[in-house]
């Protein structure tokens, strides 16, 4: 046998291995302490939230997205924050559409050149609504009480192209072109541009 198809082979189990520990890793996302709450399932939908804000006056919540303003009050800061879903480890989904606004009042000063448009996730139990506006339109804040807040950073990584969905016989099934008896190798990594997304990090 020659050098060539080892080589190549040994290449594509490695992207398969880290494929792999990808996988592993996304398996065990948790959320930060500082966001979990009380409850095992803090209430994430604004919209329910915001058709009916009376009915859950009193539970616990968790929201998240990017903060529009910042006002210092006496001993507490409030945060305005257009929202946008949050993934199984409470991160907002920065490429989604926002949801609403809420308002997070947060004890103690927070300085606005920290928070004023990051990306944070607050939670705490939901104490009713107040009014306001965006530009000249009346709005109606849901207002949470927040217990815990987490202030994310922006980062990019490098998403190396995987080609095909994966497969028992890796990328590309059986009749993949790559090295291996039979068809059966691990083949299918077929290339291609690499991309950079950014990401939310703690």
């Amino acid at each position: 046998m020659s050098v060539a198809p080892v080589v190549k082979y040994l290449l594509r189990l490695a992207v398969l291995l880290s494929a792999a520990s990808v996988l592993v890793l996304t398996g065990c996302v948790t959320v930060p302490e500082s966001i979990r709450g009380n409850s095992a399932n803090p209430q994430q939908d604004l919209v329910r939230v915001m058709n009916a804000p009376a009915l859950y006056v009193g539970q616990e919540s968790r929201f998240g997205g990017k903060v529009v303003k910042v006002d210092n009050l006496s001993g507490r800061t409030r945060l305005e924050i257009a929202t946008v879903p949050l993934d199984d480890g409470a991160r907002p989904m920065i490429h989604q559409p926002s949801i609403g606004r809420i308002v997070a009042y947060i004890p103690g000063f927070l300085e606005p050149t920290d928070f004023n448009r990051q990306w944070v996730t607050v939670v705490g139990p939901i104490t009713g609504t107040e009014k306001g506006t965006i530009d000249q339109a009346a709005y109606d804040y849901v207002v949470i009480q927040a217990a815990g807040y987490k202030r994310w950073q922006l980062a990019q990584q490098v998403v190396a192209p995987m080609g095909p969905p994966l497969t028992p016989w890796g990328w590309g099934g059986p009749y993949d072109r790559g090295w291996g008896y039979g068809g059966m190798g691990w083949g299918g990594y077929y290339g291609g541009d690499a991309r950079v997304e950014t990401i939310l990090t703690e």
